[in-house]
């Protein structure tokens, strides 16, 4: 399971009711932080996230709402004695910003910083893990932009109870090292292996992040088979022209992304200020028209994504 907050769900200017973009992500005890508005770390406090836990932080472009709360973020984890390490991803020029400031503000970081900058010819993998890895893949926007999917490996197949006793596998820890993929040698010297008992491998989780894009080929491969695809929905169906344009989507624009790459559940975000809350829901309605598992994001919403099966 993993927890998806939204820490802003608007785009260009702040609102009094809505913070610009920043969405975490709550796996095992570390958070994912995508793009990092102007706000960002208040709206990690109203949310009750703890920054000690902050991993990971994936900013997609360089425009100032999805950018301008980092150098306030960094500082305060310094001010806050991190102990761990914390890697930053984004375009080229990330770590030449983070030294700008530095070295306007005269401050330096006690904790291990770890800028990882992505250009048209980095590998899709950006980070691997034992048990996961992101993944990017350039949007389409008026300046280079970046989309990003967390993956989850796969997890072993379900754990067959009644194949286990017709082997006479006894309960306690030998079950539990043939559900990690493990061999085991019974007492009478039979050797089962994992996969006489186990069901097929089952797909972990993916959460695919597209914001600050018109719907193009980079936004499809992220989302495929998503578990939850968190997708750019500035302006309704009716300024489909303007919006891209200007490098945006609709949330028709979006629901049919969803419809086409076989994602879960759809959400709205990184709405256009002439969006208030009043026409949040007719907004949702044009993407449900399309694909019907769509919610319209608010900020500190907070929702669990489940694996599929």
């Amino acid at each position: 399971m993993i927890d998806l907050i939204f820490l802003g769900t608007g785009s260009a200017v702040p609102l009094s009711h809505r913070n610009l973009s920043g969405a975490a992500l709550l796996r095992h005890g570390e958070i994912f932080l995508f793009d990092c508005g102007e706000g960002t770390q208040m709206q990690f406090r109203r949310a009750g996230l703890k920054p000690g836990k902050l991993r990971y932080i994936f900013i997609s472009h360089f425009h100032g709402d999805h950018l301008f709360g980092l150098p306030g973020l960094l500082t305060s984890l310094q001010m806050a004695n991190l102990q761990h390490e914390l890697h930053l991803f984004g375009p080229k020029g990330l770590a030449e910003y983070i030294r700008f400031h530095q070295t306007l503000c005269s401050f330096g970081f006690d904790y291990a910083l770890h800028i990882h900058e992505i250009e048209q010819h980095t590998p899709a993998i950006v980070w691997q893990a034992a048990e996961y890895h992101l993944e990017w893949q350039p949007l389409q926007h008026r300046i280079f932009t970046l989309g990003f999917a967390l993956i989850e490996a796969s997890r072993p197949g379900k754990f067959d109870v009644q194949r286990a006793d017709a082997l006479g596998v006894p309960d306690g820890p030998e079950r539990g090292r043939l559900q990690s993929g493990e061999s085991i040698v019974l007492a009478n010297g039979l050797q089962i292996h994992s996969q006489q008992v186990l069901g097929p491998s089952r797909p972990g989780i993916k959460i695919a992040y597209c914001v600050d894009t018109s719907p193009c080929a980079g936004q499809v491969r992220l989302a495929q088979n998503a578990d939850a695809l968190i997708a750019d929905s500035t302006f309704p169906a009716g300024e489909q022209k303007w919006a891209h344009q200007t490098g945006h989507s609709t949330a028709k624009d979006a629901a049919e992304v969803a419809q086409s790459s076989g994602v879960r559940q759809l959400f709205l975000t990184h709405f256009s200020g002439t969006i208030g809350p009043a026409e949040l829901p007719s907004l949702a309605e044009e993407a449900r028209a399309v694909f019907p598992n769509t919610i319209a994001a608010t900020d500190l919403a907070r929702f669990k994504i489940l694996p599929r099966w």
